[in-house]
């Protein structure tokens, strides 16, 4: 009868220490320790500049159509590089309208979507244009990236005054002050309708234009990964 008691008590504290082990936190395998060790995280605000590769126009593109480009410039964090020049840059069109009759600006909104090392390793881009000093008569006008084109105000006021001018001019000759003001009533309304017919600065912006990028969020990669890519190179 000792001897069965004994047995159950030891059986019970053997079953004990197994649930112990079972419930404990496993340790971190030598593969989890490395990538723990290469992971770098590029910050949110980090600016990464670029060149397009293909043409953008307010005129001919439409939303959805893809972005395609390239890094100009390492971009370094923690004296490594984690974006080497060359990388490919992928995005979209999110957002764009022409530009209108009269008024109304042209505008593009982009969004990049990825970044593609040489070697293939893909990561996500969640970046948005910072500045866009290679397009020209355009400006980059909210934190969204959207670029807008020039107002034509002044072209609009040139297209509608110049007729308006000579249609006072002929007016006052033919039939004094009361033909300036016929006159220049009809010719401003000659440049009106010219002006109507007539669209603002649209947005174009081909190979070679160069933008800003900036990161919205942080973005984590693979240094090794990377360091790979800068072998390959070699």
């Amino acid at each position: 009868m000792r001897l069965l008691i004994a047995l159950v008590l030891l059986s019970g504290f053997a079953a004990a220490q197994e649930a112990s082990k079972a419930g404990s936190s496993p340790s971190l395998t030598p593969a989890a320790s490395r990538a723990s060790t290469n992971e770098v995280t590029i910050p949110a605000g980090t600016k990464i500049p670029i060149t397009l590769k293909n043409t953008i126009s307010t005129k001919a593109n439409h939303e959805g159509d893809p972005i395609y480009a390239q890094t100009t410039f390492p971009v370094v964090v923690d004296d490594r590089i984690v974006i080497p020049a060359g990388t490919y840059v992928q995005g979209k069109i999110s957002a764009i309208k022409p530009a209108g009759h009269i008024k109304g600006r042209a505008e593009v909104l982009i969004h990049f979507t990825a970044l593609i090392y040489p070697n293939g390793y893909t990561v996500i881009l969640p970046g948005s244009i910072e500045s866009a000093p290679g397009v020209n008569k355009a400006k980059v006008k909210d934190r969204e990236g959207t670029i807008q084109g020039d107002s034509n105000k002044g072209k609009t006021a040139e297209t509608i005054g110049a007729p308006a001018a000579q249609g006072a001019l002929i007016g006052a000759v033919t039939r004094g002050g009361e033909g300036a003001l016929i006159g220049a009533g009809i010719g401003g309304a000659v440049g009106t309708a010219i002006a109507a017919l007539s669209h603002g600065n649209e947005v174009k912006m081909g190979p070679g234009t160069t933008l800003e990028v900036v990161l919205q969020r942080d973005v984590p990669v693979d240094g090794g990964r990377i360091r790979a890519t800068a072998a390959e190179r070699e």
